[in-house]
């Protein structure tokens, strides 16, 4: 049995280092042009070619997305950019338009094409179309239900790999073909500049009565009438694997690393899970409860498996119950002193939770023993990147990350304490 790929996303060098460390199989990437996420960080050429020769050393693929819809003027700089690409040992190129899947066969006919989600192939005539004019793998629309993609899998070519997103956020949009953010800033969502006015609080004015709002609610829970909710499918591995698609993949090139650590870890897990002892696997309560650590909307099936409604009409706000505390830095095996750069304030006696690559689940430790990086005692650590010396009581591996969860009280403090003495 082939093993299903785990798909990361990295929005640049750093979160590309993550996904490969915490067990991705190949991750993709952005460039600085026709990439549909203008707000990650992206990769120069430079970059680019270093994040290839990392990631090749590690046996993990590289794909760029080139994903955009190009208009007439950007043709010539798009023809040229190819050419550059073609220099790389990139594994492959990620494309929409028609016209760019045009350019990159004619241009580089070697290089390995994969069609977008976002050219929304949702049947299997669509597919095999794709692959009868070379694309190697065609990413599912996430508009598609699992009988859907199964028959897809069925009527073409064993030939053609078949991708589908597993988690991330979801679009109100089809496929994410969305024109709102045009219309209303002029950021064009298809050149990568979304606005995400899907995720605005909309009210009603009527046209006799300017100036009086009234609020829009539906079943009144509220007035996020476009906003929808994360894509989940971890409890769902056993059936994705069985659908024959080749990869899996997780939404989030303008997400943080935590998120790319924490994400790629739990699916990581799972899935080899279920290759250790398919008839035996069981779905573990603590990989959702790993998910649910980090940024995220309220998590549904998406219309793969969905029957409640992907919409959140009561709020667009993320579910941030953890921070970030630090990165390790080293570790002292003959002392037992990590030291950390501090990302977040924490405060000594809080509880630290540590994830690390490779290792299941977490483990946590008090910190009790707090030390700046001159060996003196501290009580909190609250510059950013300042290096603290702690005793986790255990060994913590290279390219740990180390968290804790949020303390509403302690945030609201500083608050409170303004606002009685205003």
């Amino acid at each position: 049995m082939k093993k299903i790929e785990l798909l990361a996303p990295a929005g640049n060098l750093s979160k590309l280092k993550t996904a490969i460390y915490y067990g991705a199989d190949a991750v993709y990437v952005g460039g600085e042009n026709f990439s549909l996420r203008t707000a990650a960080d992206n990769f120069t050429m430079d970059e680019l070619k270093e994040g290839i020769e990392f990631a090749h050393k590690h046996g993990v693929k590289v794909y760029l997305a080139l994903n955009c819809f190009p208009h007439n003027k950007d043709i010539e700089k798009l023809k040229n950019y190819i050419l550059e690409i073609a220099k790389t040992d990139i594994d492959a190129v990620i494309v929409s338009d028609l016209g760019a899947f045009v350019l990159v066969s004619e241009i580089a006919p070697r290089m390995e094409i994969h069609i977008s989600t976002q050219a929304n192939t949702v049947n299997h005539v669509t597919a095999a179309s794709w692959y009868k004019m070379g694309a190697k793998r065609v990413v599912l629309a996430r508009e598609l239900t699992f009988e859907e993609i199964k028959e897809i899998r069925d009527k073409t070519a064993v030939g053609l790999e078949l991708e589908m997103f597993a988690h991330g956020a979801m679009c109100m949009s089809y496929s994410g073909r969305c024109l709102l953010s045009n219309y209303l800033v002029g950021r064009d969502s298809n050149s990568g500049d979304c606005a995400q006015p899907c995720r605005w609080n909309y009210s009603l004015v009527e046209q006799q009565r300017p100036g009086e709002y009234m609020p829009i609610e539906e079943n009144s829970r509220g007035s996020f009438i476009f906003n929808s909710k994360d894509l989940c499918l971890i409890k769902r591995i056993p059936e994705l694997i069985s659908a024959g698609v080749a990869s899996l993949k997780i939404e989030g090139r303008v997400k943080t690393e935590y998120y790319v650590a924490s994400v790629v870890k739990v699916y990581r897990e799972a899935i080899d899970a279920y290759y250790r002892d398919p008839e035996n696997y069981h779905f573990k309560e603590s990989w959702m409860a790993e998910l649910e650590k980090v940024s995220h909307r309220p998590y549904w099936e998406g219309f793969c498996f969905g029957d409640d409604l992907g919409q959140n009409y009561a709020t667009s706000n993320y579910i941030r119950e953890y921070d970030v505390i630090g990165t390790l830095k080293s570790y002292d095996e003959a002392t037992g002193i990590a030291e950390i750069t501090q990302r977040n304030r924490f405060f000594r006696g809080d509880e630290i939770e540590v994830i690390s690559p490779f290792v299941d689940g977490f483990f946590s430790f008090n910190a009790d023993f707090m030390q700046d990086e001159k060996g003196y005692d501290i009580n909190a650590a609250p510059h950013a990147e300042m290096t603290v010396r702690l005793m986790p009581g255990r060994r913590i591996l290279p390219n740990s990350i180390l968290r804790k969860k949020r303390e509403i009280i302690r945030f609201l403090f500083p608050l409170i304490v303004c606002l009685k003495y205003r």
